[in-house]
């Protein structure tokens, strides 16, 4: 079991980023690009700061992977400990108002991920998780669905910036989900994704061209609350893949078959446009 102290520290740090993002909200901000469409805003940049002095000051000796700043220096000698802190999921929404937004800290020790806390500052919810001490939501436990077919699942994803370059693959496995599934939706929060998975409002997520700081934590979330997570072919999970599937477990393979099935589908056209 993680020292309890990590757990603290993610959470006081979750907390404090939301704090700073809805200040932000109150008082406004500047936003600027990163890509055509990839946004970042100072608020960000000051949840991340808030972040890494925190742990700079209580563990010096860990390594931070966080999404505006990058790694730890080069040259530092690799920590068995890494924090992964994402400090706006869901900028986009941020940027525009909408209060679909999170920060999200994981801890990986020797690189299994140990601890967890996302905080939603718009609904006041806090998701924490220790590995093999459960997930929770505001100290209540958390367990996925029960809802076992996929006809009756509420599904949910992401689709990545460079959208606009390949769009295409990604909104026809959207469409092939939306025969597959009950609903599917977009809500532009890979963490809060992850939560509702384990919150059992959502049956399964999936998303690729994820980075490690937007699911280290809502992974383990998902876990512990009893749920399953694989890469979308349905392979071990890894945060550094940069892809998942994340379900209540029951209706998991039958995603990964979806998956599977659309993409030997569109096998011989890959072959024919290579």
């Amino acid at each position: 079991m993680p020292d309890p102290v990590f757990l603290a520290t993610a959470t006081e740090i979750v907390l404090r980023a939301g704090e700073i993002q809805l200040a932000g909200q109150e008082k406004g901000f500047r936003v600027d690009k990163k890509g055509a469409i990839d946004l970042v805003t100072e608020i960000d940049l000051e949840c991340e700061r808030m972040c890494r002095a925190v742990l700079a000051e209580r563990f010096p000796e860990h390594d931070i992977l966080a999404e505006e700043f990058g790694g730890s220096p080069a040259g530092k000698p690799k920590s068995r400990f890494q924090w992964v802190f994402d400090p706006v999921d869901g900028t986009t929404n941020y940027a525009h108002g909408l209060p679909i937004y999170c920060a999200s800290l994981g801890l990986e020790i020797d690189g299994v991920r140990e601890v967890g806390a996302i905080y939603d500052p718009s609904r006041r919810e806090l998701f924490t998780a220790e590995r093999g001490q459960g997930a929770y939501l505001n100290g209540r436990r958390l367990r996925v669905s029960t809802t076992d077919t996929l006809l009756d699942a509420l599904l949910v994803t992401g689709f990545p910036y460079d959208m606009h370059k390949q769009g295409d693959e990604l909104i026809d496995l959207f469409g092939t989900f939306l025969k597959s599934a009950r609903a599917v939706r977009r809500l532009g929060s890979a963490a809060l994704d992850l939560c509702y998975v384990a919150a059992g409002r959502f049956e399964a997520f999936w998303e690729q061209k994820l980075h490690p700081w937007d699911v280290a934590a809502g992974a383990l979330i998902v876990e512990e609350a009893g749920g399953r997570v694989t890469g979308m072919d349905g392979s071990p999970f890894d945060t550094a893949a940069g892809h998942l599937i994340a379900s209540n477990g029951l209706v998991h393979e039958q995603v990964v078959d979806v998956i599977r099935a659309f993409r030997a589908a569109r096998a011989p056209e890959r072959t024919v446009n290579d």
